[in-house]
């Protein structure tokens, strides 16, 4: 009996597992590259105006530069909690979902997403990041798997009912 990929039989199942999160890896990468560069504008635009409040209270508005540690993480939480994706993973053709039926993240779920992501690139320079996506079914990174998302391509998503055919 042949089971090789020329096999006349075909699970349609695991064709659209596959195909949710085929070049996923390299594309997430490049999206938070993207989504990187827009934080450093976001930043920095906080750092001209919070200079600027700063110097018009006399040094008392300094403190809101407190504040600066924040803005990754309410950027990827706002974008995934409203647009099931932030910038960078829309430009890519990627998604969030949520794993165990692929609907979209709720803004309690996008919140741990946002936190993990911005603790574990924190805490282990991306490295823990990669090991954990090489290492687990669907390519979750930790911040996909404790709030129990996953991040799959949306092309597949939108042709989601000819798989199941």
């Amino acid at each position: 009996m042949n089971n090789g990929p020329h096999h006349a039989y075909h699970d349609p199942r695991a064709a659209f597992e596959d195909a949710l999160t085929d070049q996923v890896i390299g594309r997430r990468v490049v999206a938070a590259l993207i989504d990187f560069v827009a934080n450093a504008a976001l930043v920095g635009v906080f750092i001209v105006m919070g200079t600027i409040f700063g110097i018009i209270t006399f040094g008392f508005g300094f403190g809101v530069f407190i504040l600066l540690p924040v803005i990754p993480v309410l950027y990827n939480w706002l974008f995934v909690a409203s647009m099931s994706a932030t910038p960078g993973q829309r430009l890519l053709g990627l998604v969030v979902r949520r794993n165990d039926d692929l609907g979209p993240p709720g803004n309690a779920e996008a919140l741990v997403w946002a936190l993990g992501f911005a603790l574990t690139l924190t805490l282990t320079f991306g490295l823990l990041w990669l090991l954990v996506v090489l290492l687990t079914e669907r390519k979750r990174a930790l911040h996909d798997i404790l709030p129990g998302l996953v991040v799959v391509r949306a092309d597949v998503m939108s042709d989601a009912a000819s798989w199941r055919r």
